[in-house]
């Protein structure tokens, strides 16, 4: 019974998470729900160890049917991977509990700002080219790869609002894009967790499978319908992420 609930909540996740990000809004409480007494790094190892297959696959899907920026992605990937690598040193050393109250402000920040900007994200139009647009994604990398490490939750979604809003993409392609990084940022927690024994390995088959089944729903629904409905996916989980963000800080 265990197996199943974790595995269904897992498919879900796949399939949010595909779109637009936020498959840890669903996971991760599922997780916690089904596992009271699990040390909190296990139950984030195991969300890695499901969720990082999704990711990946969804890039595969976007990958032959959107136009990727190769050139600037795979420096940004690099780069995003030593940064989740180092946040999840880093909160090691350092307690990210003074993000917890300040995250929902900042989701509620991307939410008016996206809802006031109605044509943001519905035409792709690049502003940089070149080592411009290299840079520009390895700044965007680096950084959000490392609030993954340290942090987390809503990862996916920034990696989305970063590139429509300062690299100029549309919404297909920034969900494209941020699959890529999302899988590295994800590749590098899930082998610090996995160093550390943090997995349970006899789980991770199952939830992947059904993660990459949702992950493949969900990217050929994106790539059927386009932008305008990634936007919309994007406002209703960013408005689910602030929901459950803010219940945790504030509640």
């Amino acid at each position: 019974m265990e197996l199943l609930l974790v595995s269904t909540a897992s498919f879900f996740a796949g399939f949010v998470d595909s779109i637009v990000g936020g498959g840890g809004l669903i996971l991760v409480p599922a997780l916690f729900a089904v596992f009271p007494n699990a040390h909190p790094a296990t139950l984030f190892g195991v969300n890695k160890s499901a969720s990082i297959w999704g990711t990946a696959a969804a890039t595969v899907q976007y990958a032959r049917r959107v136009q990727m920026p190769w050139r600037a992605l795979w420096p940004a990937a690099i780069v995003c991977f030593a940064g989740s690598m180092f946040g999840a040193w880093t909160v090691t050393q350092i307690s990210p509990d003074f993000l917890r109250r300040l995250l929902p402000l900042i989701l509620l920040g991307v939410l008016i700002y996206t809802l006031a900007r109605k044509d943001m994200g519905r035409n792709h139009a690049p502003r940089f080219a070149g080592r411009r647009e290299a840079m520009a994604a390895a700044t965007l990398g680096v950084t959000i790869g490392f609030y993954d490490g340290f942090f987390g939750p809503g990862t996916g979604s920034f990696f989305v609002f970063l590139f429509v809003r300062w690299l100029g993409y549309d919404f297909l392609h920034a969900s494209a894009s941020a699959k890529l990084l999302n899988t590295t940022s994800n590749l590098a927690a899930l082998l610090l967790f996995a160093a550390k024994g943090h997995v349970w390995w006899h789980l991770a088959l199952a939830m992947a499978v059904a993660n990459v089944v949702g992950s493949l729903i969900g990217t050929r629904l994106a790539l059927k319908h386009g932008s305008g409905f990634v936007r919309g996916a994007f406002i209703i989980v960013v408005g689910a992420l602030i929901l459950k963000t803010g219940y945790d800080a504030w509640v």
